[in-house]
């Protein structure tokens, strides 16, 4: 099992920027990458960006690219997704989500929510016009 705890959301004026944190703990060692979602009021929850646990693969969701930047620290068991120039419709709650290898390509999963095996509680950030 994996645990997964976020933090770092809050409330920021457009333009500025938030750094949020997802420390993991447990079986870590087993995981094969970790992703951010988010889900906004009253739409489903979409994928913002992801990375491999090696560092080696990232992913970003067009909305968000040149913006937002994720990052891994291993010895934490850490990754951070840096958000930086935040927009209103950035406004939601963010998920970090973690999962085990799947034997194909992540390049065909990474962006599918339900491949990911472990999710976090979630942090609301807002981004106020």
């Amino acid at each position: 099992q994996v645990q997964l705890v976020e933090s770092g959301g809050g409330l920021v004026q457009a333009g500025g920027s938030l750094r949020l944190s997802c420390a993991a703990s447990g079986r870590t060692f087993s995981l094969y990458a970790m992703g951010w979602f988010r889900q906004a009021p009253g739409k489903e929850r979409e994928f913002v960006a992801a990375i491999s646990w090696s560092g080696g693969s990232l992913y970003y969701a067009d909305s968000v690219k040149g913006r937002f930047t994720i990052s891994r620290d291993i010895a934490k068991n850490t990754v951070y997704l840096q958000m930086n120039s935040l927009k209103p419709e950035d406004t939601a709650v963010y998920y970090c989500a973690a999962a085990h290898p799947r034997g194909r390509s992540w390049r065909s999963w990474y962006a599918i929510q339900g491949e990911y095996d472990y999710w976090g509680q979630g942090t609301q950030v807002t981004v106020s016009s």
